[in-house]
């Protein structure tokens, strides 16, 4: 018997989570962390901005406030990861010389990085947590994840 899942994740988790979920994707994606979250000032009022709400998230833990990021970049372009006032994720794509339109789509593709890494590892858990074993697993041509599972 077989069963085919397609998984459409709500992101709630709380601040490791999601950053766990951003270490993985951006590592895909050939962005690195940004250490010094000092240079985030530096020279931003020439750089091109463009904001994404993620819609269907939220950071369940009340102890981080809306200061928390995760800062990564890759060739001039910065992705800053950020709890917003409503308590959802948002990333903030910036960059020279890019248009806003470059920087939504590279935001987007992110995005959907990390999403994908989120709910791999919310499956992955969960399927360990009820003494299931992963058989066989791969990505496709399309990124799609593909796992397969024995359950006795």
């Amino acid at each position: 018997m077989s069963t085919i899942l397609v998984v459409t994740p709500i992101i709630i988790a709380n601040w490791p989570a999601i950053t766990a979920a951003v270490s993985a994707a951006i590592s895909v994606a050939g962005f690195t962390v940004v250490q010094q979250a000092a240079s985030l000032t530096a020279n931003q009022s020439s750089r091109t901005r463009e904001i994404i709400d993620i819609d269907e998230s939220e950071i369940l833990d009340a102890s981080v406030g809306t200061d928390e990021v995760l800062v990564v970049e890759k060739d001039g372009v910065r992705a800053t990861f950020r709890r917003d006032a409503r308590g959802g994720l948002q990333i903030c794509m910036e960059g020279d010389h890019v248009s806003k339109a470059k920087l939504r789509s590279m935001g987007e593709q992110l995005l959907g990085k990390v999403t994908q890494q989120y709910a791999y590892h919310r499956i992955v858990s969960e399927l360990k947590n009820r003494n299931m074993t992963i058989v066989d697993e791969h990505m496709t041509e399309t990124e799609s994840v593909k796992i397969r599972i024995r359950n006795w």
